[in-house]
């Protein structure tokens, strides 16, 4: 019997394209625009628009696109819980994953990541920047996991599901496999809607009173419906 409640609306979702790079760049670079960490890190509001969007172009392009999952919002085939998906327009978020059998870094890798130490080393504190994002690297576990790197949604478009959505596919793979998943949280007011997913808080990243607190936060897989 049809007890005329409405399927749950969930935005589509769908893996990242090569010539989507500099559109998704740009969407994170306004998510991350008022991050305590890009304000510690970048002189100004102009450079840290710059910055970022550097920063995360070289991520997407020679990081996570080949070695990981990126996953943003628009047409494609959908997610299993996107019955009843409503319209979003193409690339409003982006969600970078790092796998459990992810490859260590090669030099060729850290070649690439050199513009970003140009902009880290002309920012207000850079020494303490790099005292903090080495911080953040040794906090992190060695043992495989899923590492979400980044997740940001345009401005314009949040409150509307998105980030959940962009969660979702991995998480659900975690659930599956029996895998952990981690990030860094770089803002307090994320702590809730992290935890709402199963993250927990495991420790506070902080090296200097003048840099900020970021919160390491874990997830053990949940049960599976099979």
């Amino acid at each position: 019997m049809d007890s005329g409640a409405s399927p749950r609306r969930v935005p589509h979702v769908r893996l990242l394209q090569p010539p989507e790079v500099a559109k998704a760049a740009d969407v994170l670079a306004q998510a991350f625009d008022d991050d305590p960490v890009a304000d510690f890190i970048f002189r100004s509001d102009s450079g840290r628009a710059r910055g970022l969007r550097r920063f995360f172009t070289i991520q997407l392009r020679h990081l996570y696109l080949p070695y990981g999952e990126v996953w943003t919002t628009g047409g494609g085939p959908a997610v299993p819980e996107a019955a009843g998906a409503f319209d979003i327009p193409d690339v409003a978020g982006v969600a970078m994953w790092s796998p459990p059998d992810r490859p260590a870094f090669t030099r060729r890798d850290r070649i690439r990541m050199l513009p970003i130490l140009g902009s880290l080393l002309s920012g207000r504190q850079p020494l303490e920047a790099l005292r903090l994002l080495a911080a953040v690297d040794a906090a992190r576990p060695r043992r495989p996991l899923w590492y979400l790197a980044t997740l940001g949604t345009a401005p314009v478009h949040q409150a509307r599901g998105i980030g959940s959505s962009l969660l979702g596919p991995v998480l659900r793979r975690a659930d599956v496999e029996g895998t952990e998943s981690y990030l860094e949280s770089s803002k307090e007011s994320n702590i809730a809607f992290y935890h709402h997913h199963g993250f927990e808080v495991v420790e506070e990243i902080r090296t200097s009173r003048a840099a900020p607190t970021l919160w390491a936060m874990l997830r053990q897989p949940r049960p599976s419906d099979r």
